[in-house]
């Protein structure tokens, strides 16, 4: 089995080039209604809303809230300064929390949290 996760947007060409240009990412597939994109192993689909051939729960974009991706980096400070180097702004300070995380958040275009994690612990 593998865990992999979709985003409905209308913003497919916009969050394609955000996670590509910002974290790296490989397009695996792309059409003008889905791109699937891989990095580390991991898969994120962006489906166009609307889909006719769709099932219905997979019609309606988004708005951004109750969800996020994690990004697992070895140093965050690097990527956070690439990042503001790309002219992406983040939305957080670098936290260290007493799980053993440090890291900060960015919104991507669909307004999902992008979560950029180094692993202390």
């Amino acid at each position: 089995m593998k865990l992999w996760t979709g985003i409905v947007t209308p913003h497919l060409q916009a969050c394609r080039d955000f996670y590509v240009r910002a974290f790296g990412c490989n397009v695996l597939f792309e059409e003008d209604w889905f791109v699937l994109l891989e990095l580390g192993g991991g898969e994120l689909g962006l489906l166009a809303p609307q889909q006719a051939a769709q099932h219905p729960r997979f019609r309606t974009a988004t708005n951004g809230q109750g969800a996020w991706v994690t990004i697992d980096v070895e140093d965050v400070h690097a990527i956070r300064q690439r990042l503001i180097d790309q002219g992406i702004t983040p939305d957080s300070e670098i936290r260290e929390e007493s799980w053993g995380d440090r890291h900060f958040i960015v919104t991507d275009p669909a307004g999902i949290t992008v979560d950029i994690v180094q692993r202390l612990a």
